[in-house]
This record gives C-alpha cells, structure tokens and sequence, in this order.
C-alpha cells in the first residue's frame, strides 16, 4: 500500500517548477511540463484510484484516462482556486467512482439478463395432468349445457367457426346464435368456477 504523498513528491525538485507551475505549463501546451507532472505525480494518481477501483488492470486504465483528461482540461486549472495536486486528485476521484458505478452497472445488467435467460425446467408430467383435468372439467361442464348451448360452444371452439358462419350452418338467425352463446359461456364460466 502506497504511503502519504512526501514533500518531495509535491515539492519542487532543486530549484525547479512547482507542480502548480507545471500545470498551468501543460495548460499553455508545454509538453516538457506535462512530462515532469506525470513524473511527479503518476504514482500519487494511480494510488489513488486503485483504492477505489481495487482491479489493478482497470485502475491502470484510469489513471491513463485521469492523465488525458489533465492535458486536455489543463487550461482551466486555476492556482488561485487550488494546488494541482488537489484538482489531479479531484479528476482521479471522479473517474475511479465513475469506472466503479459502470462496472457494477454492467455487473446488475447481466445479472438481470442471466435471470431472465434462465431456463427454468419445467414439470411436463403435472402440467399433462392438469391439462387432462381442465379437459375433463370442460368436459362435464359442456355436459351440463343445453343441447342448443352446447352445440353453438362446440362449433364456435372446437369447429373453429364464426357466429355467422354457426347461424348459417343450424339455419337459425345470428341474433339467436349469439344469444346462446353467452348463455352457454355464462353457465360455463359458472360450472367451471371462473370468475371474470
């Protein structure tokens, strides 16, 4: 485990830039300046993150990213608002907790993926038997209708036929079809204990 930030780390070296001055340099484009930062602060920067991010490949990946994001944002590092090291620092926060909150969003979103791709088994042996049960409910119940009820049900599910189609079939008028039809349907549901 990395141990506090030294004041050599921090300090100029003998005689040198300040790390506020090398920021501002790398905010003016001064490569040198950016070279001697990254010298002076890579270690600090990638501690930093990999007590958040924990995974060394990542955090890795992060502190590059933390680095790119300070050339490109340089020029509005403000000495007057703060160190350097705290704005780097502040940068390196964000994206180590931004990576952590992606990883644990990938993580749930495949979870939930997985669960819902789970393949659950299914009992065939109960769900025949409770198929031949239904039939043999709708069966008994069928028994119980009029002949007339029963005739326009059994051509309209198991015929497959419209109510018109059923009215020309039995030569009896549509209104007539209809009419038994929900009184058949009715007495079923009833039969069958089917609420609705």
């Amino acid at each position: 485990m990395l141990g506090p930030v030294t004041d050599a780390e921090l300090e100029p070296a003998a005689s040198g830039p300040t790390l506020d001055d090398l920021l501002v340099g790398t905010g003016a484009g001064d490569r040198a300046a950016f070279g001697e930062l990254y010298d002076r602060t890579a270690s600090r920067v990638l501690g930093l993150v990999r007590r958040i991010v924990v995974d060394p490949a990542q955090a890795e990946e992060v502190a590059q990213d933390v680095f790119l994001e300070v050339w490109q944002t340089s020029p509005r590092f403000d000495p007057a608002r703060g160190s350097a090291i705290s704005w780097m620092f502040t940068l390196a926060h964000r994206r180590a907790v931004d990576r952590v909150r992606s990883s644990q969003s990938a993580r749930d979103r495949d979870e939930r993926v997985g669960v819902r791709d789970l393949e659950v088994p299914a009992d065939t042996v109960a769900e025949a038997a409770e198929v031949r049960l239904d039939h043999e409910r709708a069966r008994e119940a069928l028994a119980e209708l009029s002949e007339l009820q029963r005739e326009c049900v059994a051509l309209a599910y198991y015929g497959g036929l419209t109510q018109a189609q059923i009215a020309e079939r039995l030569e009896v008028p549509l209104g007539t079809v209809k009419t038994r039809m929900r009184d058949g349907m009715i007495r079923l549901r009833r039969l069958m204990g089917v609420s609705t």
